[in-house]
């Protein structure tokens, strides 16, 4: 039984650790390209776009342990769903703020 436990303990410090270092070569690359200057600055938004993008799915499968289970389902649809309400919520913000500033202009 404690032999179990050791091996998942391990299972679970390997999966931290692969989560850590893909987190910081996630944030290493958009850095790098930054500091170079080797892209274009529209090229280099794409970069720090997709980097971002990739980085919320490793943070999510690695340290949230949220995946596309069907036990952690739940959770998913919790955070998409928070992530609408922000969305239409900023957005909504952002409209009316240049609607205002249109007719004020």
């Amino acid at each position: 039984m404690n032999d179990d436990h050791a091996a998942e303990r391990r299972q679970e410090l390997h999966g931290y650790i692969i989560g850590l270092v893909s987190a910081i070569l996630l944030s290493a690359i958009p850095f790098a390209g930054v500091m170079l200057g080797l892209l274009s600055p529209a090229a280099l938004i794409w970069v720090i776009a997709v980097a971002g993008l990739v980085q919320v799915i490793v943070h999510f499968r690695f340290f949230l342990h949220i995946d596309l289970s069907r036990s952690h389902r739940d959770d998913l649809q919790l955070i998409l769903f928070s992530l609408l309400i922000v969305v239409l919520m900023v957005g909504g913000t952002l409209w009316v703020l240049t609607n205002q500033r249109h007719m004020m202009g």
